[in-house]
């Protein structure tokens, strides 16, 4: 199943990403030096609509491929019985995909066109990004349960965690091969979660959102080719708008209760421990802006991975300890969804701690950045 799902995304948004990168400037898509912006040289832009493609492609390939095979008999008696039952699943969930992908290529449109204006007015993003987490949570009905019982309040937390998603990302593109490499690696840990941790009404595997999280990791691997440092391009305001949704809403479509017989409703916090590095990079730079009187919606150089390069480290060094921070947030995600209450917290505080160890070592720069 992994090299299905993540194999044809991969060579898709690769091989696409070419043609995109030569007609950049024609397309209006290129990022200039200057401003708050690090990088030195011209850099075409519209890497979202190479992940948009890949994505796109094989979903609808997908589509195509189970529609003959639900009207061939032949085609069935060829496939093992168990892959029967996944396969009417997924048919079953066809109009949700594609509700979804549609709600996430307005956000690409969205995202297109603030790379190519250089901006769009941020309360206008803002209502934009609401509107589209507010027909995923009231249209679609998908959302968290947190075990909290008060259905208004889930609903709202629902999509601020989506607002809030497509934005840790936004921000976090700051760097040659960060914010595809840390989305990837957390696409990766969910798609395990998923894998692992059997839907309590069917005991089965969560394979559609493992696969729609593959599909998201094989797109940015193949984005990353073009981006790791050096970047030959960007994944822009369209990419980091798309793949931050998609993850927001397949951690509110999939299920982390176990079964009856092994309560473990620490595992909801999976998805925060997996989010751990994009969020606090947001919630930090936030507080900076806001401190420092400046504000929330202009871009800086206080990013958690600047921060890192302030303490001495290289751009790529900084680009690999964050992603080695994510991994750890990864493999906690996984862990707390398979161990008992006692465990969960000696896993959560494990996170706690190195995440307070970088507070610790970033406290100096903070106070230099405030000065």
């Amino acid at each position: 199943m992994v090299a299905v799902t993540v194999l044809p995304p991969l060579l898709v948004t690769l091989v696409s990403l070419y043609p995109v990168r030569r007609f950049a400037d024609a397309l209006g898509l290129v990022a200039r030096p200057g401003g708050h912006s690090t990088h030195t040289n011209v850099t075409p832009l519209g890497g979202g609509i190479g992940i948009w493609l890949g994505i796109m492609f094989t979903f609808l390939s997908a589509t195509v491929t189970l529609y003959l095979v639900r009207q061939n008999a032949d085609l069935q008696s060829h496939l093992p019985s168990q892959s029967l039952v996944y396969l009417e699943g997924a048919w079953l969930r066809l109009g949700q995909l594609w509700s979804l992908l549609g709600a996430a290529t307005v956000l690409v449109i969205l995202g297109v066109t603030d790379d190519r204006r250089g901006g769009v007015n941020p309360f206008f993003r803002l209502a934009v990004e609401f509107a589209v987490a507010g027909y995923v949570v009231y249209g679609m009905g998908f959302g968290l349960t947190a075990f909290i019982g008060i259905s208004w309040l889930t609903d709202f937390l629902s999509v601020v965690w989506i607002v809030a998603l497509i934005n840790s990302f936004n921000m976090l593109d700051n760097m040659d091969g960060l914010s595809g490499g840390v989305a990837a690696i957390i696409s990766a840990s969910m798609a395990i979660v998923m894998l692992t941790t059997p839907d309590p009404g069917t005991s089965r595997p969560q394979v559609f959102v493992a696969a729609l999280l593959l599909v998201v990791c094989g797109a940015l691997l193949g984005f990353l080719w073009h981006n790791f440092s050096p970047a030959k391009i960007f994944m822009g305001d369209g990419g980091s708008y798309l793949v931050g949704f998609l993850i927001a809403v397949a951690m509110l479509m999939a299920t982390f209760a176990s079964s009856d017989h092994e309560p473990r409703p620490h595992a909801m916090l999976a998805p925060l421990c997996a989010m751990a590095v994009p969020l606090y990079d947001m919630t930090t730079v936030l507080w900076i802006r806001i401190r420092q009187g400046r504000s929330p919606f202009v871009g800086d150089r206080s990013h958690f991975s600047h921060r890192l390069v302030e303490l001495g480290l290289s751009r790529t060094q900084a680009v690999l300890t964050i992603y080695l921070v994510t991994g750890t947030c990864g493999l906690a995600s996984v862990l707390l969804t398979h161990v008992g209450i006692v465990q969960a917290i000696t896993v959560i505080g494990i996170v706690a701690c190195m995440l307070l160890l970088v507070i610790i070592l970033e406290s100096t720069q903070w106070q230099n950045t405030q000065e």
